[in-house]
């Protein structure tokens, strides 16, 4: 991930706040404000260590309760404005019982694509100042379930930014980052991290690149490929990998959808 000392910099569901820390102690950008999901108490419990005290011993703004798919959460920020917003290995909290997960009527893929597609709507049109690089930012992994959410290509969909590539996540250029399981005190397992950038501008400075798998070549859904005969196509589309990202990928259109048809209705009123 390439940060710019000079940028102004939001972090977004940042677990027990290490990752800001990070930036603030070895960046020392322009400014850097910080959000959580949990409440104080509820990170206090939580974490046994924790780097809260420490951003604000270094009067460093942190705002709690901070839901990412929620506009009240955004305009606690007030006239603030960013040139990057950043997303860490983003994941919903478990449900506290079946019965809730069941009156959402969406499926856990199509509820992890949502609360992104919210964090990329919402930090575009809230807070990134329109004079700047305007990026929002999410680090995710190469393993299930993050893999299968089609980070570069659906997830924008309707939005006015594109997908401008992607970079590997470098933890040593942030040695007091520790990366937590989203509900209990304890890191998670090292696994390879990748950045992706949007925006609505294109910047090459940032020299990102973009993954074979996104070549006609190839199925950019399942991230495999290329195929090198029709035959070998005809294969994986019958296989169970892509049958499962088809089902994933149904309902996630079906989502959009519906949202955007909600939208046309709103502006027609």
């Amino acid at each position: 991930m390439q940060l710019d000392p000079k940028w102004r910099i939001l972090t977004v569901g940042d677990g027990d706040l290490s990752f800001s820390y990070s930036i603030k102690k070895y960046l020392n950008p322009k400014l850097i404000v910080a959000s959580i999901y949990d409440s104080e108490a509820v990170l206090r419990e939580k974490y046994e260590y924790h780097a809260l005290d420490k951003l604000r011993d270094i009067n460093t703004q942190v705002i709690t309760e901070f839901d990412a798919t929620d506009p009240a959460s955004w305009s606690q920020l007030g006239e603030q404005k960013f040139d990057v917003v950043i997303f860490q290995f983003p994941l919903i909290p478990a449900f506290s019982s079946h019965d809730a997960f069941k009156q959402s009527n969406l499926s856990i893929n199509t509820l992890n694509r949502r609360l992104l597609r919210h964090f990329l709507n919402y930090s575009q049109a809230m807070v990134l100042d329109t004079a700047g690089p305007m990026l929002s930012v999410i680090t995710s992994k190469d393993v299930k379930p993050y893999c299968e959410w089609n980070l570069e290509e659906t997830l924008h969909q309707g939005l006015n930014i594109d997908y401008l590539g992607q970079t590997q996540f470098d933890i040593t250029r942030f040695p007091e980052y520790k990366i937590r399981n989203v509900d209990r005190d304890k890191h998670v397992k090292d696994t390879r991290g990748i950045s992706y950038f949007w925006s609505p501008k294109h910047n090459e400075s940032l020299a990102l690149t973009k993954p074979n798998y996104l070549m006609p070549s190839h199925c950019a859904m399942c991230r495999v490929g290329p195929f090198l005969t029709e035959q070998d196509k005809k294969a994986h589309f019958n296989s169970k990998k892509h049958k499962q990202m088809s089902k994933h990928e149904n309902a996630w259109q079906a989502y959009v959808t519906q949202i955007q048809r909600d939208e046309n209705l709103k502006k027609d009123t």
